[in-house]
């Protein structure tokens, strides 16, 4: 990536690590962030053989939001954040945080410090949230003047209830690890992050990758969706696991083979 060294990335045992790194200026997300942001899950989604992403900050902060000085006096890049050809689909400082939803494998943001405005936007576009116990959070474009918009109401719709969702987007409230908890947003509270994510993602590379892609996208697509259309999926999913190998080395690795998964399929 040529981007300024904005993200650190790194990959073991098929879990890739993504570090927004601009720890001196506390992740603040400027032009080449967005664009290392998104050059990075472009690379992500083109491997077969990932199980899992970890994606924190480096320094005292996940993120501490836009960095609104250096964007401000760049007019031609806002004009670049926020362009898109087709209404519905995603603009580049949308990407930054939907990006992570369109990964077949589960993405787990491990949060610190500050998560405010974008860089929460960002986390939410994650699968899991796991949150040290003294981070603060906030949706903080109100506080600017501004909405948010980069794709984080698709995650708020689905983890919390519409009157909490609109209090913190209108209010920019800072709250706390445990008021995130209640309001759906953490998945679990963690004095070591990175460390919790890990565990996870190796207990979800235990299981057959075909499996897990297959529960995101059916989950992402089917939450709000119809009974019928949530019912004629589960089902459709179902016949594609069966027909691929991965379904029957699961049911050896369970009695006791030492057998490896094979590269998920594309879903």
């Amino acid at each position: 990536m040529n981007n300024g060294n904005r993200i650190d990335l790194t990959i073991e045992n098929r879990v890739a690590l993504v570090t927004l790194n601009r720890p001196d200026k506390r992740n603040a997300l400027d032009l080449k962030m967005f664009h290392a942001i998104a050059e990075v899950q472009k690379m992500l989604a083109k491997s077969r053989d990932l199980r899992a992403v970890i994606l924190s900050g480096s320094g005292v902060d996940f993120c501490s939001g836009l960095d609104v000085k250096s964007l401000m006096k760049d007019r031609s890049g806002m004009r670049k954040l926020l362009w898109k050809w087709l209404p519905w689909h995603s603009n580049l400082a949308q990407v930054a945080g939907t990006g992570w939803r369109e990964l077949q494998v589960p993405v787990i943001a491990a949060i610190h410090g500050h998560c405010w405005g974008g860089g929460l936007q960002i986390a939410l576009g994650a699968d899991f949230r796991i949150i040290h116990p003294d981070a603060s959070l906030s949706v903080m474009e109100g506080k600017w003047g501004l909405i948010p918009d980069m794709g984080g109401t698709l995650a708020l719709r689905d983890l919390t209830s519409r009157d909490h969702a609109m209090w913190l987007a209108m209010t920019a409230e800072i709250f706390d690890a445990e008021r995130a908890l209640d309001l759906g947003i953490a998945t679990a509270l963690s004095d070591d992050p990175v460390s919790r994510s890990q565990e996870m993602a190796a207990l979800l590379g235990d299981r057959s990758p075909d499996t897990v892609a297959a529960t995101k996208k059916l989950y992402r697509k089917s939450w709000a969706g119809s009974a019928g259309s949530v019912l004629a999926r589960e089902t459709m999913y179902q016949l594609r696991i069966l027909t691929g190998k991965n379904q029957g080395i699961a049911v050896k690795r369970e009695l006791g083979a030492d057998k490896p998964y094979r590269p998920a399929k594309r879903w």
